[in-house]
């Protein structure tokens, strides 16, 4: 008998947390009516993830909240979170967020056997009733059993807290400390709760690095990877890799890239808009210098753009590419270029990632430079920063911006090597190398791959002159690619060539004149003596069509005496006839 198939259920409800990220990896947020454990070390974040939980729902879904605090006083947790512009004092006169300190001091704590949690209760349920709470945060809970030796009565009061809460049908978050081989102290709490989140804050070379966990999420899918995620000034941030979908638009409309000549050999029209573009070579090759064409030309099209640089200094970068004929000044004075200048080993990889972020939130650029993306790796092994940059590809792509990346390619590798591995996540590979002969180092440019368009595979010398970047065609010959004074100097015998060829074919067009003309004289002189040898004939033959024509006359005239004679000798022979 066939198995039947099972129609899947819907996902149990959930409270959206507001927190970029999170949803993501918890497809929808939290368990709605259920309470949360979010545990892990110290200052890894649970506080303001919860707090952040509290707010986001407040401003942005009309949830009110309570923040029950056992460490942190009202006054502490108002200074703390002013640095994230967490509005908490205005909230809370508004009567959508409720904060209370709870102190609980470990010596003051009494077990008896009627000892239990009724009077946190009714403390809860007053400042739920206050503000018409539909979340709650309690931080965090190993303040509140911090006296309890009786694990028995601390168990039993664990699971009647989280029952509680249940039953209020209020999304609460708990916040929880971990412990020795469990994800908490007591290592109860994971149980009892219906999703568990754990937050990790490590240091790898000498850098610190914060992870995300969803641990179990009871009735609903999730990410079950590790997450990267970071505070910053707007709060709790999450960096999902496996979560992101290639759902990306793919448009149509091409933008130029600042050289012509570039644009020439990418199908006449440039880079696609939306795409990532990355620029590989070595030191010194001009990948900076095509990134400023890039930038230069979005700024005349009226584009906002942001150049994230790790290596110089604003003022360095507008400095040195006045050389090439390019006005930085005048773009950042007119609010269309932002620069972003941070030393790679300033802080980790998710700290970067998220001042990145925070900047195309804060500027939403149309085109964005990252100067170079090699720096990256000395902060991060090959994985990490190429998950970093897959992070930033994607962020990207999802908000259509087109993006540079510069690669610096350093010794002992192939030039045509990423370094950090993401070549394969590039749409458009561009790639500057050095062409040393004759004594010479000159730059090239080839483009490598360019997907959805047809592109030129030859290579083009890439020169930097005063008035910007020109890509001039190399010389092909007997002796490979010439760049440079070897060009030139090529270029020069092959014009000295083509004068003597040309010289050369004057001179024999001269001779062809030359032949010319005298085969015209000795045309004109042998039809001279035909025409005179012509009129000679015509002569001798009029002559002698005469003499016939005398000789016909002679004769009748001859004939004509010859008959008279006759008749003369015919009469006198009558007339002596007659006589004798």
């Amino acid at each position: 008998m066939p198995a039947t198939r099972v129609k899947p259920t819907k996902s149990i409800e959930k409270s959206p947390t507001g927190v970029a990220g999170l949803d993501e990896i918890t497809n929808g947020g939290l368990p709605h009516g259920r309470p949360t454990l979010v545990c892990g070390g110290p200052g890894c974040g649970k506080t303001v993830l919860g707090m952040e939980f509290l707010v986001r729902g407040a401003t942005q879904y009309d949830e009110p909240g309570v923040f029950m605090a056992f460490e942190e006083t009202t006054r502490e947790l108002n200074e703390n979170f002013a640095s994230m512009n967490f509005a908490i004092s205005s909230l809370c006169a508004q009567k959508k967020l409720y904060v209370e300190h709870v102190r609980v001091e470990r010596n003051e704590i009494e077990e008896t056997g009627e000892y239990d949690l009724e009077g946190l209760f009714i403390r809860l349920q007053r400042a739920i009733d206050q503000v018409g709470a539909k979340r709650l945060v309690l931080d965090t809970i190993e303040c509140l059993f911090a006296g309890f030796r009786d694990i028995n009565l601390l168990r039993s009061e664990l699971r009647r807290l989280f029952r509680w809460l249940k039953e209020k049908e209020v999304t609460a978050i708990v916040t929880a400390e971990t412990g020795e081989g469990h994800l908490t102290r007591q290592g109860l709490e994971e149980y009892v709760a219906d999703c568990v989140i754990f937050l990790d804050h490590r240091v790898a070379d000498q850098n610190s690095i914060r992870r995300m966990r969803v641990v179990k999420y009871r009735g609903s899918l999730h990410g079950t990877s590790e997450y990267p995620f970071l505070i910053g000034s707007e709060g709790f941030s999450v960096l999902p890799l496996s979560s992101l979908r290639l759902n990306h638009k793919a448009g149509y409309q091409r933008i130029s890239s600042g050289i012509p000549a570039l644009d020439s050999m990418l199908g006449g029209k440039g880079f696609f808009r939306g795409s990532s573009i990355l620029v590989s070579g070595a030191a010194g090759t001009g990948k900076s210098s095509l990134a400023a064409h890039f930038v230069q030309a979005a700024c005349q099209r009226g584009e906002q753009c942001v150049y994230f640089a790790s290596e110089q200094s604003p003022q360095e970068i507008t400095r040195n590419m006045r050389s090439i004929g390019i006005d930085f000044e005048r773009w950042v004075r007119k609010e269309l270029l932002h620069f972003h200048s941070v030393r790679a080993g300033f802080c980790g990889l998710e700290k970067h990632l998220v001042m990145m972020n925070e900047e195309i939130r804060k500027f939403s650029p149309n085109v964005v430079v990252v100067d170079p993306m090699t720096n990256y790796g000395s902060i991060g092994d090959a994985d990490e920063v190429k998950s970093m940059m897959t992070r930033l590809v994607d962020l990207f792509k999802s908000q259509q911006i087109t993006a540079m990346f510069t690669s610096l390619t350093s010794a002992g590798h192939s030039v045509e090597d990423s370094i950090v591995g993401v070549s394969s996540l590039i749409d458009t590979w561009l790639l500057l190398r050095n062409l040393e002969a004759g004594g010479e180092r000159n730059r090239g440019l080839y483009i490598l791959k360019s997907r959805g368009m047809a592109h030129s595979n030859q290579i083009r010398e890439f020169q930097l002159t005063d008035n910007g970047a020109r890509l001039v065609d190399v010389y092909v010959g007997p002796e490979g690619v010439l760049t440079g004074s070897a060009r030139a100097a090529q270029e020069a015998r092959d014009r000295a060539v083509s004068q003597e060829q040309k010289q050369a074919v004057e001179r024999k067009h001269v001779d062809l004149e030359d032949k010319r003309r005298q085969l015209e004289a000795q045309i004109c002189e042998m039809r001279a003596k035909f025409e005179a040898e012509e009129r000679e004939l015509t002569r001798s033959m009029a002559r002698l069509q005469a003499r016939d024509e005398q000789t016909a006359s002679d004769r009748v005239h001859m004939a004509h005496l010859r008959q008279q004679a006759g008749a003369a000798v015919r009469s006198n022979g009558r007339l002596l006839k007659e006589a004798v």
